[in-house]
C-alpha cells in the first residue's frame, strides 16, 4: 500500500536526550520512533567523510528510511558575482556526490535571492546556474529540488520554482508549505481546498506523478512584513500553517508524498504527530 512518508529534517532535542551521539545513530532511532524519512542538513556545508555518509546510508537503508539531503545554503543560483554562482555548481555536485553515499533520492536546494537585482534578472541568472548544472553532471537518478522560499526578497514562488523546474526533468519543486505562509503573510493555507490547490498546480505544470509524490516541508513560522522570521514549534497558535487541513487533502486526494517536518528542535514529535493523523484519516490505527 502506497503512503504518505512523515520525518524530521535534521536531528532533533529529543533524539540527544534519548542518547542518540550522531547522525549515524538516527535511521535505527527513527524507526523505533515510529517515522520513514530524514532529511540529512548540509547547510553549513558536507563536511562529513565518505565513510560516515556511507554508513549512515547503510542504517537508513537497513531500518528502511527514505533519505534526502538540504544542500548548503551559501549555494547562490542567482548570485551577481559570476565566480560565486559558478562556484554553486560544485557545491550541487558535491552535494549529489553525498546523497549517492547516503541512498538519497532528492536534493533540495534554495532557489535564490532576488534581493539586489531584479526578480527578472535573478530568474535569468537562476536558471542559466541550473542548466550549466546538468552540463557538468548528466544524467543522474537523484531529483533536484527546488524548494519554495519564505523571504520576500528570495526567489521561491510556486510560480518561480516551477519556471525554473522547467529547465530539466531532473528539476523538481520541493514545496515549503510553512515558507508560503511566511511569505503572504499568513491565512494562505485554512482549508484542505487551500493545500489541494498547490498539488493541483503541481501537476499541471510537472505532471500527475510529481504532484503525487512531492517532497514537502512543513513547520510553522513566524513572519514579519518581510517574510520568514523564524520556525516555530506545533504548540504555536499564532502563525500557523496547521497540518490538518493538509493531511485531509492528501488523504482525499490519494497523494503519496514526503513530508519533513522543520520545526525548531521538536521535528520528530511534530512529524510523529502528523503521520498519526494521516494514519488515522486513512483508517490504518
Amino acid at each position: 500500500m502506497d503512503c504518505a512518508k512523515f520525518g524530521p529534517g535534521g536531528n532533533g532535542d529529543l533524539f540527544y536526550a534519548e542518547g542518540g551521539k550522531a547522525t549515524v545513530d538516527a535511521p535505527r532511532w527513527l524507526s523505533e520512533y515510529g517515522l520513514d524519512a530524514y532529511e540529512y542538513e548540509a547547510g553549513n556545508g558536507i563536511t562529513a567523510g565518505e565513510k560516515t555518509l556511507s554508513k549512515i546510508g547503510e542504517e537508513a537503508k537497513k531500518y528502511g528510511i527514505l533519505m534526502s539531503l538540504h544542500t548548503p545554503y551559501f549555494i547562490s543560483l542567482s548570485g551577481i558575482e559570476e565566480e560565486k554562482r559558478l562556484k554553486s555548481i560544485e557545491y550541487i555536485k558535491k552535494s549529489l556526490w553525498a546523497a549517492q553515499l547516503l541512498g538519497a533520492d532528492t536534493i533540495v536546494i534554495h532557489s535564490g535571492s532576488a534581493a539586489k537585482i531584479s526578480r527578472d534578472e535573478a530568474m535569468k541568472l537562476s536558471c542559466d546556474t541550473l542548466g550549466r548544472v546538468i552540463e557538468e553532471i548528466g544524467d543522474t537518478d537523484i531529483k533536484l529540488g527546488i524548494e519554495t522560499m519564505g523571504k520576500v526578497n528570495q526567489l521561491g514562488t510556486l510560480d518561480e520554482v516551477i519556471e525554473q523546474c522547467k529547465v530539466d526533468r531532473h528539476y523538481v519543486p520541493v514545496i515549503d508549505f510553512g515558507h508560503m505562509n511566511a511569505r503572504e503573510r499568513g491565512g494562505l493555507f485554512t482549508c484542505a481546498d487551500d493545500y489541494r490547490k498547490i498539488f493541483d498546480k503541481v501537476a499541471v505544470s510537472c505532471g500527475d506523478e510529481v504532484a503525487k509524490n512531492l517532497h514537502c516541508h512543513f513547520s510553522k513560522i513566524e513572519y514579519t512584513s518581510a517574510g520568514e522570521k523564524r520556525h516555530l514549534t506545533f504548540a504555536d497558535s499564532v502563525y500557523g500553517p496547521d497540518y490538518e487541513p493538509l493531511i485531509e487533502a492528501i488523504v482525499r486526494e490519494n497523494l503519496t508524498p514526503r513530508i519533513i517536518c522543520e520545526s525548531d528542535g521538536t521535528m520528530p514529535q511534530d512529524a510523529l504527530a502528523m503521520k498519526n493523523c494521516y494514519m488515522s484519516q486513512r483508517g490504518l490505527i
